[in-house]
């Protein structure tokens, strides 16, 4: 995620089931955000384990499909309410129902004749999704030419009050900075193919459909890309590890969280990447775009988190982030600092950054160049560093990364990379050698479930699973089973205690009274 943090500790492996904290010590960032990694891991472990890897409850199962076309101008889904799970992930497609304002007086009536929204999503508003109608790519096939089936993907990505700015408490001020960012569960309702899945056939069934889906849901979620990190060595340090030279470490003065991050997507000879030595988590709100200068709400707090010239920035917005699509980073060309202006070197997109709801924002990155390699400095493309692979790229300070070769790259994909002055080295496991280990990304966990199968005329094939709840009523019992088991239990007791729990003077009264009569 994009926040402002020291480190990520939580590692499923080490099996830890909660954090203590103890008196007197200091309160770090890590160890609240491991306690809740802990809880989310076993709580979405345990609905996963029980309900499998998606289903939603019988009576109450949302995201069924409905197709919508034909007649109208567009296709579009309908998305009905009510609550799903994804990997133990709980979902839920509830459209919430819109306040009413308050009516003036010459508008009362048209208020009330106002219609009401649907109480369904579409495909083209669902709240996650950002389709457009105007791109080729993001309109649902024709399912008169062939079926295709409607899937759920699912995601999770932070949110911080640059985005929303209701996550900023104003009784702090306005030069206060933000506090807490929030994580948000990303749902979209997509199309696929069948060719996609492999499927030959033009009417398959809801078990070839499944199978199908699995097979490319498994591949889909599995990155391929792997990636080592660690603070410069020497040339000699492969024959005595002891051998190292003093400037041979993490040489920034400050400690740092580096995040490497997979900008484009695809073959390695495709893709590229950006870092960051805050996380990504230095962000400016937008306030209005006029050609290549951009006004800012806010400008950093100091120059460690300001924008100078030289430095990349990406202008995105709450839809490109929820699209995982890249957009050309830029570079800022000048800066008007009593204006809160920057001039970057090219028009940001036309299809980003223009809707104020959207919340546009721009995001610094803190690379200024590729990697030097036999004294020269390997040219950027799009504004993001190539990605290089089977070698190692220097970042700067010291600290080097290596991906692994033969890779395919996803956007959004990152490794989190913590720099220590105290060491002078990064933290990334490594063998007994000290060798650094190759490891897959931090992220983007990404669970998808089939919907449905889309036939058009013929109909949609509902491909959702459901289960049931677990509490059931009670049986009435026979009364006759009842009194059977309670003498059983009566002759028990007194076989194992002769006065049956009386006191020994009650008895003992009683045997004399029987004896007189």
């Amino acid at each position: 995620m994009h926040a402002d943090l020291s480190r990520l500790t939580f590692r499923p492996e080490r099996h830890y089931s909660a954090v203590v904290a103890q008196q007197g010590r200091v309160q770090l960032d890590a160890d609240i955000n491991e306690q809740t990694a802990i809880q989310l891991h076993q709580a979405r472990t345990l609905a996963a384990d029980l309900i499998g890897r998606h289903g939603g409850p019988r009576d109450a199962a949302g995201f069924k499909i409905d197709y919508v076309g034909g007649k109208h101008d567009i296709d579009t889904l309908h998305i009905r309410g009510g609550r799903y799970y994804v990997d133990g992930i709980l979902l839920d497609a509830t459209r919430p129902a819109p306040g009413v304002p308050v009516p003036d007086d010459d508008t009362a009536e048209q208020e009330q004749d106002a219609a009401a929204p649907p109480a369904y999503w579409t495909y083209w508003d669902q709240p996650d999704g950002f389709r457009d109608p105007e791109r080729p790519g993001d309109r649902l096939p024709s399912p008169a030419t062939s079926p295709f089936v409607v899937y759920l993907n699912v995601w999770e990505r932070a949110v911080s009050a640059a985005e929303d700015p209701a996550l900023r408490e104003v009784a702090l001020g306005a030069a206060m900075p933000d506090t807490a960012a929030r994580v948000k569960v990303v749902w979209q309702v997509l199309p696929l193919s069948l060719a996609a899945l492999d499927i030959e056939e033009t009417d398959p069934s809801k078990e070839v459909v499944r199978a199908a889906f699995d097979k490319w849901a498994r591949k889909q979620a599995t990155p391929t890309a792997r990636l080592a990190a660690r603070s410069e060595r020497p040339d000699h340090a492969h024959e005595d590890p002891c051998l190292v030279k003093p400037d041979a470490r993490y040489r920034g003065p400050e400690n740092q969280l580096y995040r490497v991050e997979v900008h484009a997507g695809g073959e390695a000879k495709d893709a590229t990447f950006k870092w960051s030595r805050e996380n990504g988590s230095v962000v400016f709100p937008v306030d209005e775009l006029d050609g290549t200068w951009v006004q800012l709400a806010a400008l950093g707090h100091d120059d460690k988190l300001d924008l100078d010239v030289g430095d990349h920035v990406e202008l995105t917005d709450t839809a490109y982030a929820s699209r995982l699509e890249p957009l050309p980073l830029l570079r800022v060309e000048e800066l008007d600092l009593p204006g809160r202006r920057v001039r970057l070197s090219a028009e940001p997109d036309q299809s980003v950054g223009r809707l104020p709801h959207l919340n546009p924002f721009l995001r610094r990155w803190d690379h200024h160049g590729g990697p030097k390699r036999k004294g020269r400095t390997t040219a950027l493309k799009g504004g993001a560093v190539p990605v290089a692979e089977g070698e190692w790229l220097p970042l700067e300070d010291g600290v080097e990364v290596y991906f692994a070769k033969g890779a395919t790259y996803r956007t959004g994909d990152h490794w989190i990379i913590p720099a220590r002055t105290a060491t002078g080295r990064v933290e990334w496991p490594t063998d007994a050698a000290r060798r650094p280990l190759l490891q897959a990304p931090s992220g983007i966990v990404r669970g998808f479930a089939p919907l449905a199968l889309v036939k058009g005329e013929g109909g949609t094939v509902d491909l959702r699973l459901a289960f049931n709840p677990l509490a059931s009523s009670i049986p009435a019992a026979d009364e006759a089973t009842l009194a059977a088991e309670e003498q059983a239990r009566r002759e028990e007791q007194l076989a194992e205690d002769p006065s049956g729990g009386r006191s020994q003077t009650t008895a003992d009264a009683e045997a004399a009274a029987e004896g007189d009569e």
